[in-house]
């Protein structure tokens, strides 16, 4: 089958499918797994389950095959980018059990920001959220409390636009990646990432 459609466009084949070949489902299906296992692997530090992640991926893919339509969205592969992200983060908004779960595995805030004065306007915010660093056992108290105060901030402190920004910003996403998960507009998104670091930098720094 790899052979047989190999040399066919996205959109080419979605109009065969449309046309009644019907086996063009399992190859675009098999062809763009890896895509969502990768997202998978970046949602996993929302808490979710990589397993569950890779189902919800595959039902958000199996839906852009189902809802493609040429003359209206972009190329197939963003338009299953966008179905993959948001059926796994409706999944994992659904399922969370505790609030900001994925914190607690974030270690090292505030060390890693002591490390980088100077530096922590041009630090992505991500990058500061998700350092890890080896600490000792009484670092390691010092660190939990401090998450525990930035875990409040962003209860308290962020709206809930905000903290689904914050949510997706942590996979790695950027804020037009982000818009479109939210359906939301860019400028909307790169606004809440900017309070969002305001606010954070009052806890962090």
């Amino acid at each position: 089958m790899q052979d047989f459609y190999g040399q066919c466009g996205d959109e080419e084949l979605i109009l065969r499918l449309r046309d009644g070949e019907e086996n063009i489902t399992d190859y675009i299906m098999d062809k763009y797994k890896n895509l969502v296992k990768s997202k998978a692997r970046s949602m996993y530090i929302l808490g979710a389950d990589s397993d569950d992640l890779i189902q919800e991926g595959m039902i958000g893919l199996f839906k852009a095959v189902r809802d493609y339509d040429s003359g209206r969205d972009a190329s197939f592969f963003t338009f299953a980018d966008l179905c993959i992200s948001r059926q796994m983060y409706t999944a994992v908004q659904a399922s969370r059990r505790q609030k900001h779960a994925p914190l607690n595995s974030y270690i090292s805030l505030y060390s890693r920001v002591a490390s980088e004065k100077g530096q922590e306007e041009e630090a992505e915010l991500v990058n500061i959220l998700a350092a890890r660093a080896e600490l000792s056992p009484e670092e390691m108290v010092i660190d939990r409390e401090n998450v525990k105060n930035l875990e409040r901030t962003i209860e308290k402190e962020l709206s809930t636009f905000e903290k689904e920004v914050l949510d997706l910003h942590l996979t790695g996403m950027g804020y037009a990646q982000i818009a479109k998960v939210l359906g939301k507009d860019e400028k909307s998104a790169d606004n809440a990432l900017q309070r969002i670091k305001g606010k954070l930098k009052k806890v962090i720094g």
